[in-house]
């Protein structure tokens, strides 16, 4: 009996999910409205925090945390090249410049302990990344902050249901923002949030997310004029792609349990299978489980991605190091050899079909592909 063909992501949306948006549909809320709010209420209700502030994307609730900092022209905000481009590019677009810190070699997390040579006068943020659903050093990294009075930023897009030291993300930062890609463990295709427990900045975003309006509160029987009290964008998430988050968010422990269970298994079945290498899994520390990654021999890496592919396995590469991309060569003059870690798990790394719902079948034509591929590579 032939393998089954393996998608490399196939969303966990239901009837519930789709009823939802027909109910929208049926109504006459289509933009942002009521139910935006029921699932803010939730996701604040879920991370922990007083505040979140739902806007079109990842990418987006990015910018605007930063717009809501004030960070701008000549500013410096630190982050890490091992992310999407998402990340650096939302700093380039508010007129700043990202300035990259190394990884750890074992976890592809920024690496704390560089922090201190990125550091400059011009300094006013710094973004750590959480990478493939692990928490960066939290705790050290706001320790460090605050000794020189820097804003955190979370890029939290893989961490959602993530926890490190009995820390979550967005207790130890000033705002932690959140992605709702198609591909991400809470999904509306595009979306994103913004958290934060600031009541101020949350009525920044709020009204940067609108083109910069304010409506103050009327009182019984006032029609209050809205004004516009500073120059913002237009990225709010609108009710029919909220209504996709809405029964989502009751059912994310259940469908963290089920990628724990798939990465539990691709562990057992990897073990010592080398020159494979799995990522280290941080004790005293909770995984949002969001990819699952295998760092392969750079010379092999692209040839098993073929393979698995031809094998009808998808399979993708989360990342190649930021600073290698042409636009951040030519125009910020990053070179090969400026962060040796990033760029080395970036030409390994390989991401394996990961998501609730892979069958059992699944999940073993994956295992065996993978050990076929490699055991394969003995008798070269």
């Amino acid at each position: 009996m032939p393998s089954p063909s393996v998608p490399f992501y196939r969303h966990a949306l239901n009837e519930d999910d789709i009823l939802a948006v027909t109910e929208v549909l049926r109504g006459l809320e289509l933009t942002s409205g009521t139910v935006t709010r029921d699932v803010e209420s939730k996701l604040a209700a879920y991370t922990g925090r007083s505040h979140a502030v739902a806007v079109s994307n990842g990418t987006t609730a990015l910018f605007l945390a930063l717009k809501a900092l004030g960070i701008g022209p000549g500013d410096q905000v630190i982050t890490t090249p091992m992310t999407f481009v998402s990340t650096s590019n939302a700093i380039l677009h508010t007129g700043a410049t990202p300035v990259f810190v190394d990884v750890e070699a074992d976890t592809g997390l920024l690496d704390v302990s560089q922090l201190e040579g990125a550091l400059s006068s011009k300094t006013k943020a710094i973004i750590p990344v959480h990478l493939y659903g692990q928490m960066a050093d939290m705790r050290a990294i706001r320790a460090w902050s605050q000794r020189h009075n820097l804003f955190v930023i979370e890029d939290a897009a893989h961490a959602l249901e993530a926890e490190r030291e009995n820390i979550r993300p967005g207790e130890l930062s000033d705002l932690v923002c959140y992605s709702f890609y198609a591909t991400k463990n809470l999904t509306s295709g595009e979306g994103g949030a913004v958290c934060t427990d600031n009541a101020s900045l949350a009525d920044k975003l709020r009204s940067l997310r609108l083109h910069g309006v304010h409506r103050p509160t009327p009182k019984e029987g006032e029609y209050v004029h809205w004004d516009m009290e500073t120059l913002g964008y237009k990225s709010l998430l609108p009710n029919i792609l909220a209504a996709l988050l809405v029964h989502q968010m009751d059912r994310l422990e259940s469908l963290w349990r089920q990628r724990q269970d798939i990465a539990q298994q691709y562990r057992e079945a990897f073990a010592g299978l080398k020159p494979l290498i799995l990522p280290t899994e941080l004790d005293d520390s909770r995984s949002a489980y969001h990819l699952f990654p295998l760092w392969v021999p750079a010379h092999l890496r692209d040839a098993m991605l073929v393979d698995l592919q031809a094998r009808g396995i998808g399979a993708s590469v989360h990342y190649r190091a930021v600073h290698l991309n042409r636009y951040y060569r030519e125009q910020l003059g990053f070179r090969p050899g400026d962060f040796p870690v990033a760029e080395a798990i970036g030409e390994q790394t390989l991401s394996l079909p990961f998501y609730p719902g892979l069958q059992a079948d699944e999940i073993k034509a994956v295992q065996e592909a993978v050990c076929t591929i490699v055991q394969g590579w003995d008798k070269r």
